[in-house]
């Protein structure tokens, strides 16, 4: 019935208790998930989670915050997406939150290797036909503008894909939508600070939508500063289905059939 489009069930907090959660999953009917890939070096475990379980896929990308690993080429990309199970590129995008303390202090300009890295997986996502994974955190003017500069505002070619755990503006989710792309909203839509962010959730169409955990992070109210995981995936659409007023299990088939629509490859 639920689909969670995006969740790292490879990190420790996760693998370790891998059985607990897909029982919780089916439990919870969370029948599906993908397992999303942040590093090169993470690539192996990421898909043989997809390859071992029929109702996991995988991504293959590196994840804009991570320096000090393996730089991928169009090529690396390329051969990993070819893969079998293997169904979008990313996650990949723009990260500049906490530019004193997370980045020692470094400016925007600083940052050229971060979109140098976009540039590459927006290359890779168009030359094989699947989908961009893009995570923006305080950087959204740089991901619109490096997206409409790669030509995924044109005619041709386009990879498209989905802005995941949305946090931003209005004026984002109209342009990330005008671009084509999905938005995908996360338990960040639960919590009481998120009001601003559920009249997005308001605002976006409904066959545009998917929803996510990100665990093993932002898990959803109730279990909010718990370690997350996708049987929780739910209370997403639960807030969804309270916010625009529509039945929970709307919510449940339409994002799921989103999830089929985007990631081509997967089966109901």
């Amino acid at each position: 019935m639920f689909t969670d489009s995006h969740c790292h069930l490879n990190f420790s907090e996760l693998s370790s208790n891998l059985p607990a959660i897909r029982e919780a999953m089916a439990q919870a009917q969370v029948e599906r998930a993908l397992c999303i890939c942040t590093t090169m070096e993470e690539f192996g475990d990421v898909h043989r989670l997809s390859t071992t379980h029929d109702n996991f896929w995988s991504t293959v990308g590196v994840h804009p915050d991570n320096e000090g690993v393996t730089e991928p080429s169009v090529q690396d990309l390329l051969e990993r997406a070819a893969l079998p199970r293997v169904v979008a590129i990313g996650e990949t995008g723009l990260d500049y939150y906490g530019m004193e303390d997370r980045k020692g202090g470094r400016s925007i300009a600083d940052l050229e290797w971060q979109r140098d890295r976009f540039r590459t997986h927006i290359r890779a996502a168009r030359a094989c036909g699947k989908p961009l994974v893009i995570h923006t955190r305080s950087a959204s003017d740089d991901t619109l503008a490096i997206l409409r500069e790669e030509g995924e505002d044109g005619p041709g070619n386009l990879a498209g894909g989905v802005f995941h755990c949305f946090t931003e503006s209005m004026e984002v989710a109209r342009a990330a939508l005008d671009l084509g792309y999905f938005i995908s909203f996360s338990g960040i839509i639960t919590f009481k600070s998120a009001r601003e962010l559920r009249d997005v959730v308001a605002f976006v169409p409904l066959d545009r939508m998917l929803i996510e955990t990100d665990s093993p992070y932002l898990a959803p109210v109730p279990y909010r500063g718990k370690v997350n995981n996708p049987s929780y995936v739910p209370y997403v659409a639960q807030q969804i289905s309270e916010t625009r007023g529509i039945p929970v299990a709307t919510v449940a088939e339409a994002t799921s059939r989103n999830f089929e629509i985007l990631f081509k490859g997967v089966t109901p």
